[in-house]
């Protein structure tokens, strides 16, 4: 029963590989070889861009709000992406998976014509987005080395299990070699298992910490409110962020034509489009800056049938009817709508003035409306950096949060406001030491926010604060004493499986070796040739 299965994965294994369901009588060694090169580089390929989107998917709203500004239409592209990217990344290491059963089965590879087309496709799409990344978005890449932090020590593992995975193939092939060729199989492996095996006395993960050092729960700033539950940068989505216990809003201010301060992240040409129904309202008009209207042509604008049309987050679902009807009525607030929102609540507010052309005079009418409010001053927390020492002046108690490590030292400030690719774990760590107030944005994902919590952050403004909220402690936590003895033990059980299966491969090829028909020179020829294993592989003892 056994053997049937297992002619049946290697028959099927030959036709989806080359198409091909019966045996080719071609003895190309040297195209086999590079038919495997080709299929396990496109499999690292697929399965490292995979992993780029995994680490991209916490901005995947900076992506989308991108693309959108290009194409004037709202899509979920980035989970467009994610999904091809997986397809493609599946597709490679069920073929490479095929591969190595051919292989293993001393079988020929033969790849399709349609495998090297989808091949050339899959290179072509993850070299344009790859490009795309690097000019749009430059600031994800250290993002991906962020991810490497948090993931390396379970990488490690995962590597040294697909090492001995592998290591027959390379042993059979290295049993099977000439000399030359089998210098150059035992080079090549003793560096990569070194590398792999020795990798972790380059790993540095804050999260290998003792449990009693974990850092306190960093707070939590609702970005535009909570925008996967209600429509963004409205009093709705506010409301809805105190529900998770937000010690801030973050907005982003504007000026309109009568000079009145209100709440709009987008800024530029057709910058109501994605959150507003500005289209249907001056179908005719296109508005390319804040002050081409008034505030009060502003508030006749609806700031929520496009969250329930475009659903943004994929989150509409878990609204109930009274909240996407709570949703429809939604507008664009004022900053004193604001203002008063977080003076009932006592709750802070951070935001940053969009225009930056007109910055000066932006600060200037802004102070003065938070002035005229009369909102205590110490519930804002002042970020704009133009016109500072003039606000220092008019509005003392304001607390001044600073955008770089070098404004902060030069100000002597104690809170600084940082995306948290920008910043190096260790020097969030030592920030704290110091009583700095370290606030990382924008944090959506469990592993962000669970490394820069055992890096110390004080804080995080985050989209998802329904989700953070409830996470009682990192992802993981794992004291560096323990990862060094279970790493040394993982290190130690590879390295006896592989030798094992060194002489298990070698044991096999000796009693399976094709020769002549006749028994007693069969006898001689597999003498012979295990011999011949033990001349070449003598120096390896």
């Amino acid at each position: 029963m056994l053997s049937q299965v297992c002619l049946c994965c290697l028959f099927f294994s030959r036709g989806f590989y080359s198409c091909r369901w019966t045996e080719s009588s071609s003895r190309r060694r040297k195209c086999r070889w590079l038919s495997l090169l080709v299929v396990t580089l496109m499999s690292l390929l697929s399965l490292c861009w995979l992993y780029i989107c995994f680490a991209i998917s916490n901005d995947q709203q900076n992506v989308n709000e991108v693309i959108f500004r290009t194409l004037k239409t709202w899509v979920n592209y980035f989970l467009v992406v994610v999904i091809i990217s997986a397809v493609l990344a599946s597709y490679c290491v069920l073929l490479l998976l095929f591969a190595l059963i051919q292989v293993a089965s001393e079988k020929q590879l033969h790849l399709h014509w349609l495998h090297k087309i989808i091949f050339c496709f899959c290179v072509i799409f993850i070299t344009a987005l790859a490009s795309g990344v690097s000019i749009k978005g430059k600031e994800e890449w250290p993002t991906v080395l962020t991810l490497l932090q948090a993931t390396a020590p379970f990488l490690q593992f995962g590597a040294v299990g697909a090492l001995t995975l592998l290591s027959p193939f390379v042993f059979r092939r290295f049993h099977l070699a000439k000399t030359r060729s089998k210098m150059v199989i035992a080079g090549m492996f003793l560096v990569v298992s070194a590398a792999i095996f020795l990798c972790p006395l380059l790993i540095h993960s804050p999260c290998l910490i003792e449990v009693q050092e974990l850092p306190e729960k960093p707070k939590l700033i609702g970005h535009r409110g909570a925008p996967m539950l209600a429509p963004e940068n409205t009093v709705m989505s506010f409301n809805r962020s105190l529900e998770c216990g937000v010690i801030a809003f973050e907005t982003d201010v504007q000026l309109s034509k009568n000079r009145t301060p209100f709440l709009m992240h987008d800024h530029g040409p057709d910058f109501l489009l994605r959150t507003t129904n500005v289209k249907d309202k001056f179908n005719s008009s296109s508005f390319n800056k804040s002050t081409d209207l008034t505030f009060k042509q502003l508030e006749t604008l609806n700031a929520g049938e496009q969250f329930l049309k475009n659903d943004p987050y994929s989150t509409v679902s878990l609204l109930s009817q009274e909240e996407k009807e709570t949703a429809r009525k939604q507008t664009i607030p004022s900053l004193r709508d604001l203002l008063e929102f977080a003076k009932q609540h006592n709750t802070s507010v951070i935001f940053d003035l969009k225009n930056k052309e007109t910055e000066e005079i932006d600060t200037n009418d802004t102070v003065k409306t938070i002035l005229e409010f009369g909102i205590p001053q110490s519930l804002i927390l002042w970020l704009p950096s133009k016109e500072r020492e003039v606000v220092k002046k008019q509005a003392p108690d304001f607390i001044q949060v600073y955008e770089n490590e070098t404004d902060l030292e030069k100000n002597n400030g104690s809170h600084l406001n940082v995306k948290y690719s920008e910043i190096k774990m260790k020097t969030i760590s030592d920030l704290r030491k110091r009583n700095i107030t370290v606030n990382l944005y924008v944090v959506n994902e469990r592993w962000l926010f669970s490394m820069l919590w055992c890096a110390g952050a004080s804080s995080v403004t985050t989209n998802a604060c329904h989700l953070l909220k409830e996470m009682e402690r990192p992802d993981w936590v794992m004291s560096r004493s323990t990862y060094l003895i279970t790493w040394i033990l993982v290190d130690i059980s590879s390295a006896l499986v592989m030798m094992a299966l060194f002489h298990w491969t070698k044991h096999s090829l000796c009693h399976n070796a094709d020769g002549p028909s006749n028994e007693n020179e069969q006898e001689v020829f597999l003498s012979s040739r295990c011999f011949s294993l033990e001349v070449h592989n003598h120096s390896l003892y």
